[in-house]
């Protein structure tokens, strides 16, 4: 839908209001391409182009929401919605005032698309699949645009559409053992995915060695950012909500307290401006370019959302109380000399099944798998069978952090249930003087 048919059937709707009545409308559409691959051949294509719409009827401090898919249509699409603003109104007769109702009063414009440089799709897999020639290589390749807008009785019009691409894979060499990696963004560029595939190739040379065994125990690692990530998607569960640092349920809250203090060299920032998710709430408001969640170790703010702002008289500054856009600021380590400063310990080039272990000590556990390797004299000489690890962001973000790397890479998330999802992050790579292995 493009976007003055949007605010078209927006401003059709909005007549059929009476009293004091006040309506918000979200649209939620994307126009994207699927592909799956299994030993380096497409096994299915498709693509999806899908519209839906979700109402917020607000009376007397109660509120109903309700959700329609639109077809194109105008007027059909419009009757739909009409039908879908009685069913509201006949529900909201019957629910209780909401305590924290929150939303925006004040009317706000804004307009903002991130344009990408996409290749047709099939010449994309075709250049895969060229360069991958003769690895067993699974993945998915989704790209396309995602619209989302508000329109709002008060005066609200915001649209945000953003184009990306998102090439997740494995490659693999027997049964489990396989390299993970990944390619997103917005600049389509086939020699870093070339560069990409051929750290895989030499990383299967070394896959194909006998295992290493090690006893548990605490040895230095370098964190590569998709492990990486993988710990700040778990801290981000209940890290950052104002609600969870406000009740008392973080897994900060030692660092919140000043009791327990992160690594200097550790920033780490909500990038609204920078992200792939709009820059306003369902509710209405917008948020600022970016939040300062830790600053040289230290914490700074919490993210706070429109209910939670209005239990504890607060300010608005995201949609949800958790990361969309996360950002952890460069360090000084160079990529390329990461493993020489690391000289022998492990290399992680992934964990998997992150799960809290103790989580009022910031404690987490989780599996080591694809694209682990035991390294001597800075270099990767065998693969490490499976091991779990056991240790506290407090050590491993904390006093045994040695240094971050310059570069960092971009994450787009590749979940798509319910739509291609709009989180990202730039991370960097880790140095630890650490990290627990517990079996």
């Amino acid at each position: 839908m493009r976007q003055d048919a949007f605010f078209a059937l927006f401003d059709a709707l909005k007549t059929g209001l009476s009293g004091d009545e006040v309506l918000f409308a979200g649209l939620d559409a994307e126009c994207s391409d699927f592909v799956r691959l299994n030993e380096n051949r497409v096994r299915q294509a498709g693509s999806v182009d899908s519209t839906g719409l979700g109402l917020t009827l607000i009376d007397a401090g109660r509120q109903a929401e309700g959700s329609c898919e639109l077809g194109g249509d105008l007027d059909t699409d419009s009757a739909q919605a009409r039908a879908l603003l009685g069913q509201l109104r006949e529900r909201i007769a019957h629910v209780p005032e909401d305590p924290y109702l929150n939303f925006s009063t004040e009317p706000a414009e804004s307009t903002r698309s991130i344009d990408a440089h996409l290749p047709a799709t099939d010449d994309a897999i075709g250049t895969l699949t060229d360069l991958a020639d003769g690895l067993d290589l699974v993945g998915i390749w989704a790209a396309g645009t995602v619209v989302e807008a508000l329109a709002s009785s008060i005066g609200h019009r915001h649209w945000h559409a953003s184009k990306s691409f998102n090439l997740d894979w494995s490659c693999y060499l027997d049964r489990d053992k396989a390299v993970k990696a990944s390619y997103s963004g917005f600049d389509w560029r086939p020699d870093r995915l070339a560069h990409k595939l051929n750290q895989q190739r030499a990383d299967l040379d070394v896959l194909g060695r006998p295992e290493r065994h090690i006893e548990p125990g605490r040895y230095p690692a370098y964190l590569a950012p998709a492990a990486l990530a993988e710990l700040t998607d778990l801290l981000a569960w209940g890290g950052f909500g104002l609600r969870d640092h406000r009740s008392r349920q973080t897994p900060l809250l030692r660092l919140a307290t000043g009791e327990q203090q992160l690594s200097p060299m550790l920033t780490v920032v909500e990038e609204h401006k920078r992200g792939l998710a709009p820059s306003f709430t369902g509710e209405g408001f917008s948020k600022p370019d970016q939040v300062k969640l830790i600053e040289e170790g230290w914490y700074q703010d919490c993210l706070t959302d429109a209910r939670s702002a209005q239990e504890y008289d607060a300010a608005v500054n995201a949609a949800a109380e958790y990361p969309e856009s996360l950002a952890i600021a460069p360090g000084e380590l160079a990529a390329d000399e990461a493993l020489r400063q690391l000289d022998t310990g492990i290399l992680v080039g992934n964990l998997w099944y992150c799960n809290w272990s103790d989580r009022n000590a910031c404690r987490m556990t989780g599996m080591t798998r694809f694209g682990t390797f035991w390294v001597e004299h800075g270099e990767p000489i065998a693969p490490l069978a499976v091991m779990r690890f056991d240790d506290s962001l407090y050590h491993l973000l904390g006093d045994r952090l040695e240094g971050l790397t310059r570069e960092r890479e971009l994450l787009l998330s590749a979940e798509t249930y319910d739509g291609r999802s709009t989180a990202s992050s730039l991370l960097p790579g880790a140095l630890v003087g650490g990290i627990d292995l517990a079996l």
